[in-house]
């Protein structure tokens, strides 16, 4: 009724506990194949519930990596709560075969967005690299870390591809968002053979002889340190930054450290520093695995590192109840009150934990919440953040005749604060007065009924105190509405 160009996919919510962390589900939802609903950036409530839903305008448009970070002005020093997300396109055959599938195409951009919903800053890749969906980090020092790609020609036979091939290099890149130099940069193809890859080479005959032999997917920093994760790899490795050394390699063919019972890991994403020599990501397992290895079970995985013997082991772990196999995609997320949040990647569900997690098998053990997108709808990443949106447009307000009585329908795309909707009408659009003192809003679209003939009808959004926030246009029942 309010907001016809809005059409966010359903959630349905199969399981909500009242132990969940606070805040709301942050999701880029798009399809490999028949898209359900728009794709775009969507904020959930934990009902399912849209919140904010900003759609693209295409099916072959995507974002990613779509959630809540800190900006430091780099003018001002002051920190600010905005949204960020990637915003491009994804090769994604049949409409894209030029790339290795998942490859951010050239053209997309970073966006940054403060709480009223207004574009701050647009962030590009420098040198001749793509940004890339994979990662957009906001740093203290007004910088910012992300992934970029680019395909550079290369002979590919003495690893089993084509002579005229390429390969799609990654590189960290840091930008100043001051001055908008490139401040920091490492390239994945300096420092990592190739020929490690998990992935052969004559794959590129899929992808416009472009082999994906890195696949780099995360970044994250900790005290001048970079730890990166390469899912093409099945390695993840912590680099020095003052040196771009490699300070040590977790996982794949040259690996520094033995594996206990469960710590393995194969295709991951979303590789984090925790406390001490503790890290976590999400442990695809699955589903093109070489080498005559089993497939595994997705599943959020914490390793403790001891550094002195060079051995990992898993200390938590976090399966769905399912038992899901996720070819690509994934993360896992620390809350503020212990528990621990699960994006399954190219299957279409997220969950919640408490933090002791659970075993495979037992998926529901210490499981507080769990949900499921549209059809086969997915996102790169799910997250839950707290956010406060105070949208800079006003709320929208319809009017419509149904079962002999007249209901005003209320909404506020963004507006995280709205508790309530107040109803005004009149005979004229100027002469309007107070018909429904205080209705609570239900959902995203309110619909609240009156009595008043109208026809001219207005809203206010009100929060928890009854303070008005923002007060619609007026509208006016269409004349086939109109009651005797």
């Amino acid at each position: 009724m309010t907001e016809p160009r809005l059409h966010p996919m359903r959630v349905t919510v199969i399981t909500r506990t009242p132990h969940t962390a606070p805040g709301d589900i942050f999701v880029a939802p798009y399809a490999a194949g028949r898209m359900v609903g728009q794709t775009g950036s969507l904020i959930v409530d934990n009902a399912g519930d849209p919140v904010w839903f900003r759609p693209l305008a295409s099916a072959k448009l995507q974002n990613a990596d779509f959630r809540v970070q800190t900006y430091h002005d780099p003018h001002t020093g002051k920190a600010q709560r905005v949204l960020t997300w990637w915003q491009g396109s994804i090769a994604i055959p049949p409409t894209y075969t030029n790339l290795p599938i998942g490859g951010a195409e050239p053209g997309g951009c970073y966006y940054i967005v403060d709480s009223h919903y207004r574009l701050i800053r647009t962030v590009f890749a420098r040198h001749g690299f793509n940004p890339d969906e994979h990662e957009f980090t906001l740093t203290r020092a007004g910088t910012v870390l992300f992934v970029a790609s680019k395909a550079v020609p290369m002979d590919l036979t003495p690893y089993g591809g084509p002579k005229d091939g390429a390969i799609l290099d990654a590189e960290v890149q840091e930008v100043d968002l001051r001055t908008g130099r490139l401040v920091f940069s490492w390239d994945m193809l300096d420092h990592v053979d190739p020929a490690d890859s998990e992935t052969p080479a004559s794959d590129a005959t899929k992808s416009g002889g472009v082999w994906d032999a890195f696949h780099m997917n995360s970044i994250d920093e900790r005290g001048g340190e970079l730890l990166v994760s390469a899912r093409n790899m099945w390695a993840v490795y912590k680099i020095s930054k003052s040196s771009g050394r490699i300070l040590w390699q977790l996982g794949g063919k040259r690996s520094d450290f033995t594996f206990g019972t469960n710590a393995e890991f194969f295709w991951q994403h979303d590789a984090r520093f925790r406390a001490g020599n503790r890290i976590s990501m999400f442990d695809d397992g699955c589903c093109n695995l070489t080498g005559g290895r089993p497939e595994q079970q997705s599943h959020g995985l914490i390793l403790s590192l001891d550094l002195r013997r060079h051995r990992a082991d898993a200390v938590r772990t976090y399966y769905h109840k399912r038992g899901l196999y996720s070819p690509s995609e994934g993360n896992m997320q620390a809350l503020p009150n212990g528990n621990e949040f699960v994006g399954w990647g190219q299957n279409p569900y997220y969950s919640e934990y408490t933090g002791a997690g659970n075993s495979q098998g037992h998926g529901t053990v210490n499981l507080v919440y769990d949900a499921r997108l549209a059809g086969f709808n997915f996102s790169y990443r799910i997250l839950r953040n707290t956010w406060i949106g105070t949208p800079h447009y006003p709320p929208r307000a319809a009017a419509r005749s149904s079962a002999g009585q007249r209901v005003v329908y209320a909404s506020w795309n963004g507006s995280t604060q709205t508790r309530a909707w107040q109803v005004l009408a009149g005979r004229h659009a100027d002469e309007l007065s107070v018909v429904v003192r205080r209705y609570a809003r239900v959902g995203f679209e309110t619909g609240i009924p009156t009595n008043s003939r109208g026809p001219y009808f207005q809203v206010r959004a009100l929060d928890g105190r009854g303070k008005v926030l923002g007060t619609s246009k007026v509208v006016k029942l269409r004349r086939a509405d109109f009651l005797p």
